[in-house]
């Protein structure tokens, strides 16, 4: 019985298709390094689908990171092939000791990247290789088989946020370096979680939740999964995004009647509760049949005493049973 983790889940080794997943480039960036430098599989023969090895697999992480840290292709392929160092150096146990293709979900690591990940899924090291090199097709190759196979909420907290936090740290503590990493990961991000969301229906959708940044707050990222994850579970909403003014937010209160509203704010500054204990105090509909939002009071900047009749939910899974919940009931009454 081969290894779970070693050979793969085909007999031989792992497919083309998953060392790409496991590195975070596309499959096409594993037959061009074939092809021009070599670092095929060692079994491999003409006419056989390439079954790849753990040995094989980790001439191709030493080449994801020499690479990552600007070393050019050609010079990375000959030092992976030959289990040295840039400098000239033996690398111990590359590639006769080869390691295993992919730890456990919960190992500790600083990966190739150079970015502190910390206890995470093997795909968020792909994801955090492929942003480092500012390689878009393996992000989103990366992004949509994360999705595809652990549901968007998974994909989240297990692989998304994770790579984010990483390179949010990486910037703090690097001065300017590493902002266009995050920057366009954020946007790739974004993509996959509108390609994964099913389209909103047209018409009257009912009792909706209404979301929105507070003037400000230009954070529209956690919104995105929010909104992704509402339509996902059938959750009529609607997302006005980034640092919405607060006339036009009062006025799209006033014209949708939601169900729910949901106020981001990433900073403590942006936060303003007399502004939610407003939102929260409006009414609409016929009288002595009058209603009011419940409103939902989201992200780091509402931290501190709760304020009372507003919810604030801890964090994703919270937010979306709260509006579930909301959606639900304000149908019932409907």
């Amino acid at each position: 019985m081969g290894s779970p983790e070693g050979a793969g889940r085909h007999e031989g080794g792992l497919t083309t298709g998953e060392v790409a997943r496991r590195l975070g480039v596309a499959p096409t960036t594993v037959r061009s390094w074939d092809r021009r430098y070599g670092l095929g599989p060692d079994r491999h023969r003409g006419g056989e689908h390439r079954r790849w090895t753990a040995s094989d697999l980790a001439r191709l992480e030493r080449m994801c990171a020499l690479t990552a840290t600007g070393v050019p292709p050609a010079q990375a392929a000959e030092v992976a092939r030959e289990g040295r160092s840039p400098a000239g150096d033996p690398v111990p146990g590359e590639p006769s000791a080869p390691r295993s293709p992919s730890p456990a979900p919960d190992a500790r690591s600083r990966a190739p990247t150079g970015l502190w990940l910390g206890h995470v899924r093997q795909e968020c090291r792909g994801l955090a290789r492929a942003a480092l090199r500012l390689d878009p097709g393996a992000i989103d190759e990366v992004l949509d088989a994360v999705i595809a196979d652990h549901g968007l909420v998974s994909a989240w907290t297990e692989v998304i946020m994770p790579a984010l936090q990483s390179v949010g740290r990486k910037w703090d503590t690097s001065g300017e370096r590493y902002v266009e990493v995050e920057h366009l990961l954020s946007w790739h991000v974004i993509g996959a979680l509108r390609r994964a969301a099913p389209p909103a229906p047209a018409g009257p959708t009912g009792p909706t939740a209404l979301l929105a940044c507070v003037p400000g707050e230009d954070h529209t990222l956690p919104l995105e999964i929010l909104a992704a994850a509402l339509a996902e579970r059938g959750v009529p909403f609607r997302n006005f995004g980034a640092a919405m003014p607060v006339e036009p937010l009062i006025e799209a209160v006033r014209r949708t009647g939601p169900a729910a509203v949901g106020l981001w704010a990433q900073s403590r500054t942006t936060a303003s509760r007399p502004l939610a204990r407003h939102v929260a105090s409006m009414e609409w509909g016929v009288r002595g049949a009058r209603r009011r939002p419940v409103v939902l009071t989201l992200g780091p900047g509402w931290s501190g005493p709760a304020t009372p009749g507003l919810l604030r939910p801890a964090g994703l899974d919270e937010a979306l049973t709260a509006l579930q919940r909301v959606g639900s009931l304000s149908g019932a009454q409907h």
